[in-house]
């Protein structure tokens, strides 16, 4: 069955080129929703900033990971990624591996 963690552990492959760290890690990945008994995903995430060059790349990367999952559960039909600013991301969204990583304490 289709469940959140899963869904996160497929995001964790989503890497932002910029930082070299993982989307779930970095605190972008807000909510994610899972409708219709596994047929449907919805992904509330942002960016680490709206001029992030990457950004069509990362969002389009985590649609990939997440319609993925339809190897394993073959009801997954459709991922949409939703770019979202509210709340707008800061340092202190990501994990603690993260922020010592990066050199935030």
């Amino acid at each position: 069955m289709l469940d959140d963690a899963l869904v996160r552990s497929a995001l964790k492959n989503v890497i932002d080129p910029e930082i070299g760290l993982d989307i779930v890690s970095l605190g972008l990945v807000y909510d994610v929703g899972i409708e219709d008994d596994g047929r449907r995903i919805s992904v509330d995430m942002t960016l680490t900033t709206p001029a992030c060059p990457a950004g069509p790349q990362i969002l389009e990367q985590a649609r990939r990971e997440v319609l993925g999952l339809a190897t394993v559960h073959p009801s997954l039909e459709h991922v949409q990624i939703n770019l979202v600013w509210t709340p707008f991301w800061n340092p202190s969204m990501m994990s603690e591996d993260a922020r010592e990583e990066l050199g935030f304490y």
